[in-house]
Order: C-alpha cells, then sequence, then structure tokens
C-alpha cells in the first residue's frame, strides 16, 4: 500500500482515496521521509480501512508516531459526521485517556542531581506503579461515581490538588455527559482499587531538566523560563477500568454492526451509529473513564509533590510545582471543525494522539533515554488534522521483540551512562520500554513542526525515571 503514497511536500503525504475500492476519503500522513521509511505498510492499510467507514470525512490522518494497532494504528485521527458516522471503541482504544501531566519546579538540575537516587526511590515507593498495581485509596461505588461525573473536581475537593490544576488540564479535567450506569459492574470493580496508581507498559514518571527552549513567550507563559529548570511528566490512564469499558463495548458493538447492517473492512473496526443507543451508551461510559483517568493523574501528582516536599524539604508551593498542562490521548471528542469550508460539528477519535489546537500547548513524551517536548498547536492543524499532532515517539518494535533483543539490566546501566537514575518493578520492563525500542523523537518531533501542525516550545531531557 505505501507505494500508492503521494509525497505532498517534505513533510506530508497523502493516500488517494481511489488507491483502493470502498475508501471514501483520502488519508494524509505527517512524516519526513525517515519516518515515512520506517512505518509499517500494514498500518498504512489500517488507514485504509479507517477511511471506508460510514460518514467519515476528509482526511484519515496518521501522525509520525504511528504504528500498527488494534483496528487503526496508534498515533492516527479519524473524525465522523455527527449524524451519519459512527462512533468506536477500538479507534479510541483499551487504554481510555492515557494522557501526561507535566508539572514545573523552580528548582534546577544541579539542585535535584545529588539527590536524584533518593528521589527516583520515594517516589517509587510512594506512587503505585505495576500490572495490576492498587492505589493508597478505598472508593466506595459511590465515591467511584463521583469520580466519573466529577473528574479532577473531585479530588481538588479531597485535597489531591488546588483549583489552578483545573485550568491547567484539557476538558478542565472533566468531560460533561458521564454517566456511570453505562459503566459494568466489572469495569467498576477494577477501578475501584487502582485510582491513584500508574500501571506498567509505557507510562513513567519521569523527572526532567530544560535542555532547549525554542518559544520564551510561550514558554513563559507556563512557568517554562531557564535551561537547567527541572520539571516532571506523569503518564499513564485509566488503568482496569478503561480497559474494560473498551472491552465492555467493542463486544456491545459487534452485535451493533450486525444490527445496523454496517460493511466492515476489518472486524477489529466494530462501530455503531453516532446517534445509536450503543454509540451514545458507549460516549456516556467512555467519558467516565476520561474523568477517572484526568483524576487519576491528579491524585499522583499531589503525592509526586508530597514526594518532593520530603526530599527537598520545603514546601511544593515554594518549589513553585504547578502544572504547566495535562493533556489526553486516547479519546472521543465531539468538536466544531471547518470541513470543506463549512463548520459543522464532528466525532474525533483520537488514538495515541494529541490535541494541537491554536496557542494551546500539546505534551509529546519521548523514552526513558531521550527527549521529550512541549509544542503549541496552530491554525494549520485545524486546517490538515482537525486540530490534533503525535503523542510521542511511537515504538519501533513490539514489547515482545524488545523483551527477546535487550537484557533490562544492561538498559538500566547504560541509561545510569548518560546520568539517568531509573527504578521499576521488573528489569523486563526496562527491557521492554528500551529507548532503542522506539522511533527517533527527534525526527518525530520535526515532522509535526515541519508540517506545522504543531510548533516546538521546549525540549526536556531525563535525569531519573520510574517505570511500573
Amino acid at each position: 500500500m505505501k507505494e500508492k503514497l503521494k509525497r505532498v511536500n517534505d513533510f506530508e503525504w497523502m493516500l488517494p482515496k481511489g488507491s483502493r475500492d470502498k475508501m471514501r476519503v483520502d488519508a494524509r500522513i505527517i512524516a519526513n521521509k525517515p519516518v515515512m521509511d520506517a512505518i509499517e505498510d500494514a498500518a498504512v492499510q489500517q488507514l485504509t480501512n479507517v477511511a471506508c467507514l460510514p460518514g467519515i470525512l476528509e482526511p484519515v490522518v496518521g501522525l509520525p508516531d504511528m504504528h500498527w494497532g488494534y483496528g487503526l494504528p496508534m498515533g492516527a485521527v479519524s473524525a465522523f459526521d455527527a449524524e451519519e458516522g459512527v462512533i468506536s471503541a477500538g479507534l479510541c482504544g483499551f487504554d481510555i485517556n492515557c494522557g501526561i501531566n507535566s508539572v514545573r519546579t523552580n528548582l534546577t538540575a544541579k539542585d535535584v542531581r545529588p539527590k536524584m537516587k533518593e528521589l527516583i526511590e520515594t517516589l517509587f515507593r510512594n506512587i503505585p506503579c505495576g500490572v495490576g498495581s492498587k492505589g493508597k485509596l478505598r472508593l466506595t461505588l459511590d465515591q467511584l461515581d463521583e469520580v466519573f461525573t466529577r473528574g479532577v473536581n473531585w479530588a481538588v475537593d479531597n485535597g489531591y490538588g488546588v483549583k489552578d490544576d483545573i485550568e491547567a488540564t484539557e476538558e478542565r479535567g472533566c468531560m460533561e455527559g458521564a454517566d456511570p450506569s453505562k459503566v459494568s459492574d466489572l469495569a467498576k470493580r477494577r477501578g475501584l482499587s487502582q485510582l491513584g496508581t500508574l500501571g506498567a507498559g509505557n507510562h513513567f514518571l519521569e523527572v526532567q531538566a530544560v535542555s532547549d527552549i525554542y518559544d520564551k513567550r510561550f514558554a513563559g507563559r507556563y512557568g517554562i523560563n531557564d535551561r537547567e529548570q527541572v520539571t516532571l511528566m506523569v503518564h499513564c490512564g485509566s488503568r482496569g477500568l478503561g480497559h474494560q469499558v473498551a472491552t465492555d463495548y467493542l463486544k456491545i458493538q459487534e452485535e451493533a454492526v450486525k444490527k445496523y447492517r454496517i460493511w466492515l473492512p476489518d472486524p477489529q473496526l466494530v462501530c455503531a451509529p453516532v446517534n445509536s443507543k450503543e454509540g451514545q451508551d458507549y460516549f456516556a461510559a467512555m467519558k467516565c473513564a476520561v474523568n477517572y483517568s484526568f483524576t487519576n493523574r491528579m491524585v499522583m501528582t499531589h503525592w509526586i509533590r508530597e514526594c518532593f516536599e520530603k526530599v527537598f524539604g520545603t514546601s511544593w508551593e515554594d518549589m513553585d510545582m504547578h502544572t504547566v498542562y495535562a493533556i489526553a490521548h486516547n479519546i472521543v471528542k465531539t468538536e466544531d471543525h471547518t470541513v470543506n469550508g463549512k463548520k459543522r460539528k464532528v466525532y474525533v477519535h483520537r488514538k495515541g494522539a494529541t490535541r494541537a489546537f491554536p496557542d494551546i500547548p500539546a505534551i509529546i513524551a519521548g523514552t526513558m533515554g531521550t527527549a521529550s517536548y512541549i509544542l503549541k498547536g496552530t491554525e494549520r492543524a485545524m486546517e490538515k488534522t482537525f486540530g490534533s499532532t503525535c503523542h510521542g515517539a511511537g515504538r519501533a518494535m513490539s514489547r515482545h521483540a524488545a523483551v527477546k533483543r535487550f537484557w533490562g539490566d544492561k538498559v538500566r546501566d547504560e541509561l545510569l551512562k548518560k546520568g539517568i537514575v531509573s527504578r521499576s518493578t521488573h528489569p523486563k520492563v526496562l527491557a521492554e520500554e528500551s529507548p532503542d525500542a522506539y522511533k527517533d523523537v527527534e525526527s518525530v518531533i520535526e515532522s509535526v513542526h515541519g508540517a506545522g501542525v504543531s510548533l516546538k516550545v521546549a525540549r526536556f531531557v531525563p535525569l531519573g525515571v520510574a517505570k511500573g
């Protein structure tokens, strides 16, 4: 399928809808040549599958961190008409609202490096992580429902964060319309004990230092002012709750496809008409998982502040530990976009993709051994990618392949040689998440910056990382 791609410029490629039967719209891929060469043909094929779905709007978008996934590549965006389109659990992803909180400090790398080992150990002990990890909170079902409907407002009201954190979060940390009655009992049981947990896989808690500032005015607006300034990123999602919501509704949407006689090029693309009960029930349940995930990261952000207070012996306020911004990946949202010259309401599915609205931060995670970025969204993103950009470096090999190729202890030692302190529940985690298992984040960032869909603001390098 890649042989049918047409190069638009140094950072954009188009796959015309005539490239295969039943494609309703073109596909666009944002990538420079090295990134494009590394993208699997199977992932490009998946974009063409999505381009066949009812009510799809032009174009289906692949971002430079794109790689083959369930139904749709990770690192992709698809938008559907609000009347004739569909909504899909698979096009959102299993880890609903996997996302990132970025937190600034007024500390410098010089302040932190001598205490980095103690700091990472303290964070590792106090932020529950790992597969199946359970948190320090024990919610009742009524409290869980409140988290579903109030999001980070629940966290702040219960002493986990401050009002400024709400203002610095996408959707102000709470999507309206969440309905706990649409979430299964099994999903709720999985969520009761996991609020305030990091989880495993590519989730991380990272202490970083600013290496470069490209847009001083924009960065300064968010308290990023100096090279060597210490910041943090916490990356995680909705844990077992979100996975169960996705699993439940994939089954429901399998039946909906039969009921509404929807033709699919791939059975993993099960979906339901946006205005059907099956479609809106999923949307309401997904919002519960979204709000849970925003709250999960907020609770951990509060505990991270407490860890810094313990290690550095001063209050988090004195260390200026405020949220820079908090964003979501893996989400479905209704937004207004201009399509064919007309503004219309659409259902945007971002799977492994970040919102990139004009003049708003987009936070992009690298790997344990490479840089992360804050970017600025643009009007061009609204025109080309439904206001979206990449979410990270993107995997270059599967976790299974990484474990066969890399040794966790060696990865840890190589990180330490670079001055990066790492801690994980098991060496296998470090092998799975080896920096060499990912694409070159610099090339990924060059792609979205060069295409103009999000512009470089600041670059961060890791000092220490805690993994599940």
